[in-house]
């Protein structure tokens, strides 16, 4: 049987996830830097913190799904908070997925193409906006 939680207890679960996916994407970034010396300009750290944090998210969500799912405290501390923290890369990845499993193949494609080129819009965006003000 499972509860509902609260908005401030269901916040505090990924507040605490963040909090922990968050230092675990600045620590792996430290590692990996240190590994690959970072002198070929390719971001390892970043590419390394989304394949592992789609490794993960997938076996979340494999296991949930598996067990009928499992306390929303557990899903919000780990796949929302932990993940999020980690890398939004891998919600990204499992919605993605999700809607190809469905057979919605047309907007799987618009969600993926319109995600990159919205954000990079949304970037460059922002950039020319504080540039201007500069």
């Amino acid at each position: 049987m499972s509860t509902t939680l609260s908005p401030l207890a269901a916040s505090a679960y990924v507040a605490a996830g963040g909090a922990a996916g968050a230092l675990g994407r600045y620590q792996l970034g430290r590692v990996v830097t240190h590994w690959t010396g970072a002198s070929d300009g390719f971001p390892w750290p970043t590419f390394a913190a989304n394949v592992i944090g789609c490794l993960a998210m997938g076996l979340l969500f494999g296991w949930l799904a598996r067990h009928g799912g499992a306390s929303e405290s557990l899903r919000l501390l780990l796949g929302v908070g932990l993940l999020g923290g980690f890398t939004t890369f891998s919600a990204f990845s499992l919605e993605l997925m999700l809607l190809a499993q469905r057979g919605a193949m047309g907007l799987a494609f618009l969600y993926a193409a319109g995600s990159v080129m919205a954000g990079l819009g949304a970037l460059y965006g922002g950039l020319v906006i504080v540039r201007a003000a500069a």
